[in-house]
């Protein structure tokens, strides 16, 4: 762990996954008399196949075989063994990572999502003044749930329309805020102060976001307002913190945006994580073309009758 925190500058999160991963391995190797660095090919297959048979989810286990190939080619590296067990078994062939069904990410329209960022003001539940900004913010700039929870005042611009925020990988990257996100978050600022104050908190509030005892919100708060939201929407997608970044993805995509400049804002290291993107565009052209090209509006007819 310390390697991959000193050497790889893997961020937080990355490193409290592998963590539980490692851990994971390590009770299994534990429970069944498995020495863990001298564990063969086999032993690491059955583990491998034990997340399997516990209907763990495909994107997890592949963690888990990076998680353990990554540890064994630290101990070839620091030679306290000769071969990594994940490459190759006594037929030659490497541990593969399992098929992950591709699936496009729930997102917005951007009548639904200007509908939804409206539920604060409209419903006047929870905190009204609060929740529109974290919301439209969360929408405007793309961020990710961690990002919003970590949002510092000092972290803004002086006119509070752009931000500097640090991301996944410790990567930093400047965002923006649309004029509407902008005003609701000036209209909430005051509030967010005096509820500071009522609350008799010494020091001064780093977060911008606050939960009604004056302290910060935590992702799994900023999590459960989102997910109250979502139940007073009474939408049947399943809208989730993420949905509001694939919204942002999409809908900047729709309109003609440059998809190099839609990773830059959205901080992906690769392209290809923002081309899952262009999957949602060519639904939302199909979409389209049914609705108004008119041959393709009297198949819609017939197929409806």
């Amino acid at each position: 762990m310390t390697y991959l925190k000193t050497e790889r500058y893997l961020s937080l999160n990355t490193l409290k996954s592998y963590q539980n991963d490692l851990a994971s391995y390590a009770n299994y190797c534990n429970n069944h008399n498995i020495d863990l660095v001298r564990a063969d090919h086999y032993q690491v297959q059955a583990f491998i196949a034990d997340l399997t048979f516990e209907h763990k989810k495909a994107r997890s286990i592949n963690r888990h075989l990076s998680t353990i190939r990554g540890f064994y080619n630290w101990l070839v590296k620091s030679g306290k063994r000769g071969n990594n067990p994940c490459n190759s078994g006594s037929h030659g062939k490497p541990l593969r990572n399992i098929k992950v069904l591709s699936s496009l990410p729930s997102f917005l329209w951007e009548k639904e999502m200007d509908a939804f960022v409206r539920l604060p003001e409209n419903k006047k539940t929870l905190w009204p003044a609060r929740d529109k900004a974290l919301l439209l913010m969360i929408y405007s700039a793309g961020l990710r749930i961690s990002e919003l929870a970590s949002l510092k005042l000092k972290m803004l611009s002086n006119n509070m329309q752009k931000a500097k925020i640090l991301g996944k990988g410790d990567k930093e990257r400047l965002v923006f805020f649309s004029d509407i996100a902008h005003k609701a978050l000036i209209d909430y600022l005051p509030e967010r102060t005096a509820r500071i104050m009522q609350a008799g908190i010494k020091g001064n509030a780093e977060e911008i976001f606050i939960n009604n005892k004056g302290f910060a919100l935590s992702v799994s708060g900023i999590r459960w307002i989102i997910y109250q939201y979502a139940k007073i929407a009474g939408m049947k997608k399943n809208i989730h913190p993420h949905s509001f970044r694939h919204s942002f993805a999409t809908h900047l995509l729709h309109e003609g945006c440059d998809i190099r400049l839609i990773q830059e804002l959205l901080g992906h290291k690769n392209l290809t994580t923002t081309q899952r993107y262009t999957h949602i565009t060519t639904e939302i052209m199909q979409m389209t073309y049914d609705d108004t090209h008119p041959h393709a509006f009297i198949n819609n007819q017939r197929n409806e009758k």
